[in-house]
């Protein structure tokens, strides 16, 4: 028998849970939707939102051929099998085009990718991509830049509990059942947000209880749950879970926490460029000035596994890893984006002091644009003294370095140069 989430899953736009903002009423996609003027399109957003079940609604609403493909087990092969049928099932001049629905295009190389471009720009298939991670980062600029990108949110808590009462409702074998939601708390948790975890979890729990009445509460669904760990898990859908373990393990300075999670996404197909390139984030943002060489680790680890690849790379991911478990941390550059776009949504575009604008044209500079600007190399040590924030936030301070290795360097610098400003 097919699972929960696969015998509830919805075929009409009203049945659809959640994303209003995309598929609600005048929406952009609905109209494109009701009118069959459907563009090439991504989906971008978190697991379990609806992505592939919107894809499918789309084709049975448009009576259009539907070819799904997974981005995990499809080669160029079989992109051009499923295009060569597409084109005799559409082709150029038949008004109803197939959709093509790829999941984790994001997993696509870029021949894969390229394979698809003839038949998306010749309009052979209107293509519905899904992604958890970035297109402009995962999606070549070919590609994206024949398709709409249309970002999905995370579910809601009203959608979740939506979600269950549809699926007790509805679902041919648990309305056999007296089911009672009287807390939903745990259930909501384990799923984080994704109504495929959601639906398993509570499939789950209601197969464990013998009786035909069965009373969901926070002590039922961690007992049964976590006797059915494997059983719960066993699509893989603890991506977020063990990328967020792995971070935590290094941004607390833990080599061993690191590597363990590390095998255990190498060992689960996990895309090497996915893992390098949350290493590179890391570096700036729980590292940063403590030791500026750990940014420049990680970009050449990103660019070398970009070049070799499994299984030689794990290699280069563990050295990066355990560096960066092993090295001093400051999260001082991060909170100091954070503050000053803070500030910016709080004051507004406030203007360019006029000494610190540009002056290309007599003009401006008539109009004392760029006057009275002292150039620092002008002056002893490079340096001296003088406002460069809008005068209405000046003295704010963003940038607070810690007394950590390198930083403490930096924040003795800053307050020699600038005394009280910087003596924090």
């Amino acid at each position: 028998m097919q699972p929960l989430a696969e015998r509830v899953r919805p075929t009409h736009l009203d049945n659809y849970v959640g994303q209003q903002h995309i598929i609600g009423e005048n929406s952009a996609l609905r109209n494109a939707i009701e009118q069959n003027l459907l563009p090439s399109f991504i989906l971008w957003g978190p697991p379990g939102v609806g992505k592939t079940t919107l894809a499918q609604i789309i084709s049975q609403t448009l009576k259009r051929p539907f070819y799904g493909l997974s981005a995990i087990n499809s080669g160029v092969k079989d992109i051009r099998e499923v295009l060569d049928k597409a084109a005799q099932d559409g082709g150029l001049f038949k008004v109803e085009k197939p959709i093509l629905f790829i999941d984790e295009i994001h997993r696509f190389s870029k021949s894969q990718q390229d394979s698809l471009l003839n038949a998306v720009e010749k309009g052979i298939v209107t293509l519905i991509g899904a992604t958890t991670e970035n297109p402009s980062f995962e999606v070549i600029p070919a590609l994206l830049s024949r398709c709409q990108v249309v970002v999905l949110k995370h579910l809601t808590k009203e959608n979740l509990i939506q979600l269950l009462e549809n699926a007790i409702a509805n679902d041919v074998v648990l309305k056999t059942k007296y089911i009672t939601l009287l807390e939903v708390g745990a259930l909501l948790r384990i799923s984080g947000g994704d109504g495929r975890k959601l639906l398993n979890a509570l499939e789950i729990v209601v197969n464990c209880i013998r009786e035909n009445e069965v009373v969901i509460t926070d002590a039922l669904v961690k007992q049964y749950i976590q006797q059915n760990l494997a059983l719960y898990d066993k699509s893989g859908e603890q991506h977020y879970d063990i990328i967020s373990a792995f971070i935590k393990s290094i941004r607390g300075s833990d080599p061993n926490g690191a590597v363990y999670w590390l095998a255990r996404m190498i060992d689960g197909g996990e895309d090497p460029s996915f893992i390098a390139r949350r290493l590179l984030i890391l570096a700036s943002e729980d590292i940063g000035n403590a030791n500026p060489t750990a940014l420049v680790i990680a970009n050449n680890c990103f660019q070398a596994v970009n070049v070799i690849g499994f299984p030689e790379s794990r290699i280069i991911l563990a050295q990066t890893a355990t560096y960066l478990a092993c090295s001093s941390k400051s999260n001082s550059s991060y909170v100091a984006i954070n503050l000053a776009q803070q500030e910016v949504k709080r004051t507004g575009d406030l203007p360019v002091p006029l000494h610190l604008r540009n002056a290309p044209t007599k003009l401006m500079t008539d109009l004392g644009y760029g006057s009275d600007y002292k150039y620092a190399h002008d002056f002893e040590n490079h340096f001296v003294e003088q406002e460069y924030l809008p005068e209405e936030i000046k003295g704010t301070t963003f940038y607070k370095p810690s007394e950590l290795s390198r930083e403490k360097e930096l924040k003795q610098a800053l307050k020699e140069k600038w005394k009280d400003k910087y003596d924090y």
